[in-house]
């Protein structure tokens, strides 16, 4: 009976918190681009929670496409899928996983909100902790065979290969595999590069991977332990940051640090690093912009002490002025909480309109901190001499349903072998196949 009690109360107060904070001032574009509005803070005791409930696609649902593309379901019925990675052959990898048990993240009664509103927005179900082979051979968009590429992982993200060696970020490790091109499993055991921080808390638990072009350097991304440090500076050691990792003695140091939470990678044809980063929450509706921006060596980003270059945040303390004279600015900005998390160039060849040639598409999780919601789509950002040149453009819609519920959450993104783009939904269990009209 009390138990009863509690949980009625409970959902009373989680109603009455869903009415509160604020509603956004600013528009969406107002926060996006190389110079996006920052207006002054604003802080409410109750943060912003505007959830959007997770329902998935109704039969025959599905998102849409930009003019002169056409959208389908490249494979369904998956189990949370957040990031997908192809190979030579052009086999599709998604990573279907969630978070591993992290008992002292979020505790007391602001935890057990945060918990009552992930479930909400479908964030909690146990991880598969798995990667799943997907293999259309007949070339008609469809795949038609699935296997049980590597299973017994611990919260696999991202992926990649280097001649024969199979990396994988799990959230506490780099390993690696032996692979058999066109094998559709991997059975042999893994090797462990190096540990990465995780631990009980392991607030952003999801870690990227990348490989320099000749494959010496394995790039990871740690996301913080926090939001803005409550947990203390000695529980960011080592995070909010890009590592550098040599994989053969599993030697690292941090290449990118003051970086929140960054997720997705690229290379431009330069040879820069570019990554996508999820900033700060409850400064308000408008703040803080995710960002997409070049990496620099040995650059910092201002996290936890400051925001888009040298914008002190008031409520670390203490703050650390001789970093945040240091702190870089971004280069171009996602719109404020808009989780801007996949993120992929645009290959030399694609199926896609000629619009959409030179750029980086982005996948955004979409938003829990703002009113109204941002986000909840991927958006292709033009490039023009390795830099952004011009605003966003939408390429996948419709992930929202007229009530504001979640039919889906876009994430990861990459380019299938014909030069389709694929786009993880983890929400929706699907991959989403982008194709430019034949």
């Amino acid at each position: 009976m009390n138990r009863t009690i509690l949980l009625i109360a409970a959902s009373m107060i989680a109603v009455a918190l869903a009415g509160c904070g604020e509603t956004a001032r600013l528009q969406v574009s107002d926060g996006t681009g190389a110079k996006p509005q920052l207006p002054e803070p604003h802080k409410t005791l109750i943060p912003t929670l505007n959830v959007a409930k997770a329902i998935g696609w109704p039969d025959g649902g599905k998102p849409q496409g930009a003019a002169g593309t056409t959208v389908n379901a490249f494979a369904a019925g998956l189990d949370h899928p957040r990031w997908v990675y192809t190979l030579p052959n052009g086999d599709v990898l998604v990573a279907e996983t969630n978070a591993p048990p992290k008992p002292d993240d979020g505790k007391g009664i602001r935890g057990f909100f945060q918990k009552m509103f992930m479930k909400t927005a479908g964030s909690v179900t146990p991880s598969a902790n798995r990667i799943t082979l997907l293999r259309d051979a007949n070339g008609d968009g469809v795949a038609e065979m699935r296997e049980v590429f590597l299973k017994d992982l611990h919260s696999p993200y991202g992926m990649v290969l280097v001649g024969n060696d199979f990396y994988v970020a799990d959230s506490d490790a780099v390993m690696r595999f032996t692979y058999t091109p066109g094998a559709t499993h991997i059975d042999g055991p893994g090797t462990k590069v190096v540990d990465l921080p995780a631990g009980t808390i392991n607030h952003h638990w999801t870690k990227n991977i990348i490989a320099s072009a000749d494959g010496s350097k394995l790039y990871v991304t740690v996301g913080s332990n926090s939001n803005v440090g409550e947990n203390g500076m000695a529980a960011e050691e080592g995070r909010a940051a890009i590592w550098e990792i040599d994989p053969k003695t599993g030697v690292h140091r941090i290449f990118a640090a003051g970086l929140r939470n960054p997720n997705g990678m690229a290379w431009t044809t330069d040879g820069t690093l570019w990554t996508v980063v999820n900033e700060r929450d409850e400064l308000g509706s408008d703040l803080v912009p995710d960002y997409m921006t070049s990496v620099k060596d040995g650059g910092f980003y201002g996290w936890p002490y400051s925001y888009y270059g040298m914008h002190v945040d008031d409520r670390v303390k203490p703050q650390r002025p001789e970093l945040v004279a240091k702190a870089i600015v971004p280069d171009y900005a996602l719109g404020p909480h808009t989780a801007s998390l996949g993120l992929v160039a645009a290959p030399v060849k694609t199926s896609l309109p000629a619009a959409f040639g030179t750029g980086m598409y982005v996948g955004q999780h979409g938003s829990w901190n703002r009113e109204p919601r941002s986000g909840y789509k991927v958006v292709f950002v033009p490039f023009s001499g390795g830099k952004p040149s011009g605003a966003p453009v939408d390429v996948l819609t419709g992930f929202l349903s007229a009530k504001g519920e979640a039919y889906g959450r876009p994430v990861g993104v990459t380019f299938d072998k014909a030069g389709d783009l694929l786009v993880a939904d983890d929400v929706g269990n699907v991959v989403w196949r982008v194709a430019g009209k034949r």
